[in-house]
């Protein structure tokens, strides 16, 4: 019989990422389709993140596990590997096996037996639609999510658990006026991934840009626009002339290419180039069809010279409140200068990654009249 949780964040947080994926399910018409992952109940929730949070603070060989666990039977899987005997779930064995699927892209699979004890069958690479998700990104740090639907780009966070700090992601936040494209596209639990859309690659770009650690600014364009130049100290830092648009290739593929593995391999090696040049002191510039135009710029006071007073902060968090502040006391010389950018140039967007893990997505809201700071790391662990 599976135990009862001993860490009181795991009962707390079970019942909401049950609901969430209950909602899924039934929307997904769960039962007709043979892609769809199975639904994770409320013991094996609170189960699967009391193992893997003790697991977290043990340590190998003087090393934290970093582990990735999928719930699902190795039938749902493609090319598993499966080991002779079930090993029992538990922080000891977590943390034995954690070297061996610390990579990204490798999940150890767990299910139960008929007693409903949850034991481990092996690893997998390939896991369905749905699939419940518990990630250990450091000690105390975990965060629950799923694949999105056809599998392409990053997983969709649920839920974020930190020590005795729960956050779980509000869904209704894309609903709200003014949320820009981008932060709906990671709060879209139910849509079919579209591969023709940038802001899936954008989305990768992001996730990218926070998990370099250096810190870094990425101004996003309209294309053909060349206002965002008034905003930008001459001469800027590294031009790149004619624009960088080996994403924008990428995209205009067909249907029959992005189906191939090498497809999606060649979009996440040129998000990961692109996503390097952020960490170049200034910020990178590309348009809204992914073209590279600049990096190393200097963001600075455009010609109207009137400088940002205030922004406003949310976090797209149940129970979180909306917050309006000095740009100056949300962060450092980037918020600042990415509020700066948006204020004056209204139709563009800043997406800003600090080294201390914090991401924020900035742009200009009609509603409010007044820039917009989308606090959005729990989104991009």
């Amino acid at each position: 019989m599976i135990i009862k949780s001993t860490y009181q964040a795991a009962s707390l947080a079970a019942p909401a990422i049950e609901s969430h994926f209950a909602k899924l399910l039934d929307a997904s018409n769960y039962g007709t389709n043979d892609h769809i992952a199975p639904m994770p109940s409320l013991m094996v929730i609170e189960a699967i993140i009391d193992v893997a949070f003790w697991a977290s603070l043990r340590k190998e060989e003087g090393n934290s596990p970093k582990i990735s666990i999928a719930y699902l039977p190795h039938s749902l899987s493609i090319h598993p590997l499966i080991f002779e005997n079930p090993i029992s779930l538990s922080p000891d064995v977590l943390t034995k096996l954690a070297p061996a699927a610390e990579h990204a892209g490798i999940h150890l699979g767990v299910w139960h037996d008929e007693n409903n004890e949850l034991y481990i069958w092996g690893t997998t690479r390939h896991i369905p639609d749905y699939c419940f998700i518990l990630e250990v990104i450091e000690p105390g740090l975990l965060v629950i999510k799923h694949r999105r639907i056809n599998g392409f780009g990053k997983f969709i966070n649920v839920a974020v658990l930190k020590g005795d700090e729960i956050k779980i992601i509000d869904e209704h936040s894309r609903s709200l006026p003014d949320c820009p494209a981008l932060l709906s596209s990671l709060l879209d639990f139910t849509a079919t991934t579209d591969k023709n859309n940038p802001l899936n690659v954008l989305i990768q770009l992001a996730a990218s840009m926070k998990a370099h650690g250096h810190g870094g600014s990425l101004l996003v364009v309209p294309e053909g626009s060349e206002s965002w130049r008034d905003s930008i100290i001459k001469p800027i830092g590294y031009p790149v002339i004619p624009p960088f648009r080996e994403l924008r290739k990428l995209l205009a593929h067909n249907i029959e290419e992005k189906s191939l593995p090498i497809w999606q391999d060649e979009v996440n090696r040129t998000v990961e180039s692109l996503a390097g040049l952020t960490a170049v002191d200034g910020a990178t510039i590309i348009n809204d069809q992914m073209e590279l135009l600049a990096f190393g710029a200097k963001i600075g006071l455009s010609s109207n010279g009137v400088p940002v007073s205030e922004i406003l902060v949310t976090e797209p968090v149940l129970g979180t409140v909306a917050k309006t502040m000095h740009p100056s006391t949300n962060g450092g010389t980037r918020h600042l200068s990415a509020a700066q950018f948006v204020f004056d140039q209204r139709d563009a967007i800043a997406l800003i990654s600090s080294q201390d893990g914090r991401f924020s997505i900035f742009s200009w809201s009609p509603c409010e009249g007044i820039v917009h700071a989308h606090s959005v790391d729990s989104l991009l662990l």
